[in-house]
């Protein structure tokens, strides 16, 4: 599903709620930028955490962990396919098993 919101507008919106004067609350920032005021914290937020100012699993961090855990769940589909051939190849060389051989 793709993000509503491009990655360099989001950065930009942080960077003006950042950066905003006294006076001006949040909530002004991300309705003049048209989106809701939980979604700007969630990116202020977010931004904290990859800048390294907050505890967290970093967006790249994510990245890695979702990637790692694919390829994880691919590995063990390939492991299953191969267990089940080398059981059913070892069940066809059992003598009496299949064979027409006295």
């Amino acid at each position: 599903m793709p993000k509503p919101y491009p990655e360099e507008f989001r950065q930009d919106v942080v960077r003006v709620a950042r950066n905003r004067g006294p006076g001006v609350t949040v909530e002004q920032v991300a309705a003049d930028f048209g989106v809701p005021a939980m979604t700007l914290w969630k990116w202020m937020r977010r931004a904290d955490i990859d800048d390294g100012t907050r505890p967290g699993t970093s967006s790249q961090e994510s990245a890695e962990l979702r990637e790692a855990r694919r390829r994880i769940k691919l590995l063990e589909q390939e492991n299953e396919v191969l267990r089940r051939a080398a059981a059913y190849l070892s069940q066809a060389h059992l003598p009496g098993k299949g064979s027409t051989r006295s």
